[in-house]
């Protein structure tokens, strides 16, 4: 196991490594609770992360944002925005993101999952080293009570990973989280586009973080 103390950088390559090692242990700890109790599978994913924005140095809180946080905003669990959902065909499409980070990161559009009536969302593959599945989400709220930018349901290359049930899809937006874009400019993330914006609220999951810096 890495060491990592208070003092080393947010983007220390040890530091972000240990992030990411922990991160997927906590989605593993989530699969398995969840499977019986997905609102205890939840309040185990909020405890955790607190933790970890307030301890660990990879961190994605800023001096900002550090110097004010006393937790992260999460709505209560709702069963409701919760879903197993085959994923549909659709049309061939391909997202290049550039980051100050991590140059161009290529996606390209591997179908839609319908999610009841709040409507569809496109569900991205990482074409890069690694691979993985992307689900971003932008809902009616962004820019007032969520993140305007955006939030992320499923980042499986960095461990956000709800699973499957046999061939469909756990997408569960009770777990949609702010990128890390939203506590540090430094940071550049991919975001939601037209694709995965729902035109109706989705008021659970990470709400806007208190210290959020304005868009630019």
């Amino acid at each position: 196991m890495v060491l990592v103390t208070a003092r080393t950088s947010a983007f220390d390559p040890l530091a972000i490594a240990d992030w990411r090692r922990r991160v997927a242990q906590m989605y593993a700890e989530v699969r398995r609770i969840a499977t019986s109790d997905p609102e205890t599978a939840h309040g185990v994913w909020v405890q955790q992360r607190d933790e970890l924005f307030a301890t660990h140095p990879a961190s994605p809180l800023d001096a900002v944002g550090s110097a004010v946080f006393e937790g992260l905003d999460v709505a209560r669990y709702d069963a409701a925005y919760r879903f197993e959902a085959v994923i549909e065909p659709a049309g061939e499409q391909r997202m290049e993101v550039a980051t100050a980070t991590d140059g161009v990161v290529p996606f390209e559009r591997i179908g839609t999952v319908q999610l009841g009536t709040l409507g569809s969302l496109a569900v991205w593959s990482l074409k890069t080293y690694a691979g993985g599945l992307f689900l971003p989400v932008r809902d009616a709220l962004a820019g007032t009570r969520t993140y305007g930018g955006g939030r992320y349901v499923l980042d499986t290359v960095k461990g956000a990973d709800h699973g499957m049930v046999g061939d469909r899809l756990v997408v569960d937006l009770n777990f949609a989280y702010n990128p890390s874009c939203a506590y540090n400019p430094a940071w550049t993330c991919p975001l939601a586009t037209r694709a995965n914006t729902l035109p109706v609220e989705v008021p659970v999951g990470e709400l806007a973080f208190a210290a959020d810096h304005p868009e630019t």
